[in-house]
């Protein structure tokens, strides 16, 4: 906790670059940008910054910081935006992230936000596995045994897929089946649970609440809780901004009432 602690301190924004030689938490995973860099174009940024993102949204109990570096590292790679990855990618490693996870967290969202996306995380991701001394022994098998599948829920699911879409659309539907819910989902290097908080964080970012439904319901069967699934809607309002953040909440609170039923 404590060289999580320091590397908050630090965030992306290290006030120079001796400092940044200095803060050995985060020494090979640093933002481009400087907090004095920040300061001479928006210094009610970095005020905001350093007050609130830091000095209270990381701060909030209602998610643990591992459960936050998934949830920024997922919606950073389903933005593309590259510039904060190694800060974050390195955070998410001191935040009890595995490099196991991390990869994996790159493979699944190729599925979900899309090839370049993913492509553009390795580059980033490769050079603080390097940095690092992170070896391929520590990353996940390309195949092997996979997790148990859950063959009424998945009969369900690809039933009601194919009654919907698939005399149109053949193709991705038997991709969905074959690929994403019958091999991708299943991949032990991540938890179920992660898998999802990965999933949704991706689709808030990326303003895709029409597939929100199923995946958050599917989180919270996957242990995600109600609490925890509203921290998250309020951590991605700073990470992907308001309007994304906002358009999740009737969603969200729909499947909550049915839920309680």
């Amino acid at each position: 906790m404590k060289r999580v602690a320091a590397a908050l301190a630090s965030l992306a924004l290290i006030g120079s670059s001796a400092q940044a030689e200095d803060a050995t938490s985060m020494s090979t995973s640093k933002s481009i940008l400087t907090r004095a860099a920040v300061q001479t174009v928006a210094p009610a940024l970095d005020k905001y910054t350093d007050d609130r993102l830091l000095g209270e949204v990381w701060k909030r109990p209602g998610l643990s910081a591992r459960d936050r570096s998934i949830v920024t590292v997922a919606a950073l790679i389903a933005r593309n935006q590259t510039i904060e990855m190694p800060y974050y990618f390195g955070l998410a490693l001191d935040s009890g992230v595995k490099p196991s996870e991390i990869s994996e967290i790159i493979t699944h969202l190729a599925f979900y936000s899309g090839w370049a996306n993913a492509m553009s995380a390795i580059a980033v991701a490769r050079d603080v596995f390097a940095e690092r001394k992170i070896g391929a022994e520590q990353l996940p098998a390309a195949t092997g045994p996979l997790l148990p599948l859950d063959e009424t829920a998945e009969a369900d699911r690809a039933a009601r897929v194919g009654q919907q879409f698939g005399a149109a659309f053949p193709g991705i539907v038997q991709y969905t089946t074959d690929v994403l819910f019958r091999d991708l989902w299943l991949r032990p290097a991540l938890a179920p649970r992660d898998r999802s908080l990965v999933t949704v964080s991706a689709l808030i970012a990326s303003g895709q609440v029409a597939q929100m439904s199923y995946h958050l319901n599917r989180a919270m069967d996957n242990g995600l809780t109600q609490a925890q699934a509203a921290e998250v809607i309020t951590h991605l309002a700073f990470y992907v901004g308001w309007p994304n953040a906002v358009s999740a909440l009737p969603v969200a609170k729909e499947i909550f009432e049915k839920r309680r039923h």
